[in-house]
């Protein structure tokens, strides 16, 4: 990852806090095109009871209805965590590109554990488990301990 991609990351995690702050878990993605312009963003939206209304699942059906397959090859995702395996097969049978992540799914599932909150009813795996064909880069350091709290927050709250 290069340094220039840290502001569509810093969006992810501005995007979480804005998924916490209307009630919802707090994850947050963004699209950016091979020429590095956001084509679009989104934020959990699952508090709906919709529990399949994750930021990368929206993007990943965004993308395939306005980017061409070779577009969507030369696009990345980045996100304030790494997708679980409903977005990372989505991501893949739509044909993105890489995915840039702030937290693992691992370290996410270590938060979880550690504030006491229940396994969710999917397991949770790394991207290319699911995706094996799919360029994933994270965690990324300066922003992990951000999204830490956020999900601190939320499941304290």
């Amino acid at each position: 990852m290069k340094d220039t991609e840290l502001p569509y990351l810093r969006r992810c995690v501005e995007l979480a806090a804005e998924a916490l702050e209307a009630g919802d878990e707090p994850f947050g993605s963004v699209l950016v095109s091979a020429d590095g312009e956001i084509l679009a963003e989104d934020h959990n939206r699952v508090a709906s009871g919709d529990r399949t209304r994750h930021p990368e699942f929206e993007l990943a059906r965004w993308a395939a209805a306005h980017m061409t397959p070779e577009e969507r090859a030369a696009a990345t995702v980045y996100t304030s965590g790494e997708h679980c395996p409903m977005c990372a097969a989505a991501h893949a049978w739509v044909g993105l590109g890489r995915i840039v992540y702030v937290a693992s799914s691992e370290q996410l599932a270590q938060w979880l554990t550690e504030l006491g909150v229940p396994a969710p009813p999917v397991r949770t795996l790394p991207v290319n488990e699911v995706a094996p064909g799919v360029v994933v880069e994270g965690p990324v350091p300066e922003l992990t301990e951000r999204v830490r709290q956020l999900h601190s927050r939320f499941h304290r709250s």
